[in-house]
């Protein structure tokens, strides 16, 4: 059908629009912002942390404007783009001393200032983030904004990044202005703004594309963020590839801009240490023992045994008293006892009643499961006893006896990490994940509701929002299932490397 002008306009205009979050996409990477626009014929994997980081990240938000008090809102929901910039007009114009959320829109380049503070004649941008420091890519958010907001003829005098303080320490009602920092950034916007016009341009070109732009692979598409699109960027790497050799000291992206891409096609040159190992490993399906090294490993280890695994989650709001942002909450743990070498194995676990802060109940329960004098077995044991640590500094009453345990905390990723065992389809890796099914292959967490740590820790935000008693009952089975497994998987792997030590060979 053919098109009046003002309607081929129209409908250019929306597909060359760009928001202040697609601009951002499009400056990490022009393919992704075509991507975002033209979605490609595959299933991506879904992203379930994306809509918590955005729940929590509106929290912050508004908690964030506690700092300016008083301030007018100019909502997303239920008003048009049009709309929201002449509210924001309008508020500007009525001497608004704060707008929230204010709207602004420049040749068809739409952003929202967090919060707009006036100060006589002049406006203060302060742009809120969850993070804990200013990072390049908040300042090119804040240059934006500035961009926008100056050439739509507000003069604004300063600009800020409110962030997180990872050392503010909760003592009662939340204290915003000791919550947050505000770092001033005005001498960090004009540097940034450079280009920006000839940037828009060629973003907008993109999006008008017919096809995607041929745009390889490389670090933009973890930096600064890790891209959704990357199961169809990368769909031509193969498992065996350079991508993945372990570590830093091989420069992957190097190795394939030269060419090479699958293992076999490396030069052994290229190689050093652990990656030409792994290389060979996996090429020729190969497995490794040490069996000197494994023995000296279980031999450091003592009965009775426990395997431990916790469960944390952590949110940039402290949500209890003693509690600091982003520190890791233990909610749940899992235990697995082994009195004697060949002794069956019991089990104890704890889950928390959501709601009421965890870590007294669960870190009493934990000193009457694990006998003061065992030895206390992780997988990652840092993080294990950071969750110890912090236990013992939030009950001094229960410091003395926390800290007894910790001495005895030992690590079963040792032998792996130090390739005491390796077996190839570990690939490089030495965790728990790769490990298991190396091993022990009848084990698996494919099919669980709940598969890692990053889902164990929405599902427990979702268990303390939901008012249904059955999901709240099915939550609750799949997380016990998770945490059981990780140290259940901890006794089988344990198992394997005995028997290895006893056959002193190969596996």
């Amino acid at each position: 059908m053919t098109e009046f002008p003002e309607e081929e306009h129209r409908n250019n205009a929306a597909r060359t629009g760009l928001s202040k979050s697609l601009l951002l996409k499009g400056m990490q990477c022009p393919k992704a912002l075509y991507l975002a626009r033209n979605p490609p014929d595959i299933d991506l994997p879904p992203q379930p942390d994306l809509e918590e980081r955005y729940r929590i990240g509106h929290q912050v938000g508004a908690l964030a404007q506690q700092l300016f008090p008083g301030g007018t809102e100019v909502p997303y929901e239920g008003l048009s783009v049009a709309e929201q910039v002449e509210r924001t007009r309008a508020l500007i114009g009525q001497g608004a001393p704060v707008i929230y959320e204010a709207s602004f829109a420049l040749d068809g380049i739409f952003v929202k200032a967090d919060i707009l503070v006036r100060r006589g004649e002049a406006w203060q941008i302060h742009e809120v983030k969850m993070g804990t420091s200013v990072k390049e890519v908040n300042l090119c958010d804040v240059a934006i904004q500035h961009y926008v907001l100056t050439r739509s003829g507000l003069p604004v005098e300063r600009s800020f990044l409110v962030h997180v303080d990872n050392s503010y320490v909760r003592r009662g009602p939340i204290e915003v202005e000791k919550l947050f920092i505000a770092e001033e950034v005005t001498s960090e916007v004009p540097p940034r703004q450079e280009g920006l016009p000839e940037l828009v341009a060629e973003l907008r070109s993109v999006l008008r594309r017919a096809d995607e732009p041929p745009i390889d692979i490389g670090p933009h598409c973890t930096d600064p963020y890790e891209c959704e699109f990357i199961p169809w960027c990368w769909r031509h790497i193969p498992e065996d590839s350079v991508f993945s050799l372990s570590g830093r000291r091989a420069d992957k992206f190097a190795l394939y801009y030269d060419g090479f891409v699958h293992l076999d096609e490396v030069p052994p040159e290229r190689l050093k240490d652990k990656q030409a190992f792994e290389a060979r490993a996996a090429l020729e399906h190969r497995d490794f023992v040490d069996p000197p090294r494994l023995r000296d490993f279980l031999e450091s280890l003592w009965h009775p045994l426990c395997h431990l695994d916790f469960e944390t989650f952590d949110t940039p709001i402290p949500p209890f008293d003693g509690a600091r942002p982003y520190q890791k909450i233990p909610f749940q743990y899992s235990l697995h006892i082994e009195d004697e070498e060949g002794a069956e194995v019991s089990h104890c676990e704890y889950l928390a009643p959501p709601g009421a802060d965890p870590r007294r109940e669960l870190a009493e329960r934990l000193l009457d499961d694990i006998p003061e004098e065992a030895c206390i077995l992780t997988y990652n044991q840092a993080f294990e006893k950071g969750v110890l640590r912090d236990l013992a500094a939030a009950f001094p009453d229960l410091a003395g006896a926390i800290e007894a345990r910790l001495g005895n905390v030992r690590d079963l990723m040792v032998p792996f990490r130090s390739r005491a065992v390796y077996r190839w389809p570990m690939r490089g890796s030495y965790s728990i994940k790769k490990v298991l099914p190396a091993l022990v292959p009848e084990l698996s967490y494919e099919g669980m509701e709940v598969a890692d740590g990053g889902m164990a820790m929405l599902a427990w935000h979702e268990m303390c929002r939901t008012d249904d008693p059955a999901r709240r009952a099915e939550i609750r089975r799949a997380l016990l299932d998770y945490c059981g497994l990780d140290t259940w998987a901890m006794v089988r792997i344990l198992e394997v490397l005995r028997e290895l030590a006893r056959q002193g060979r190969k596996p």
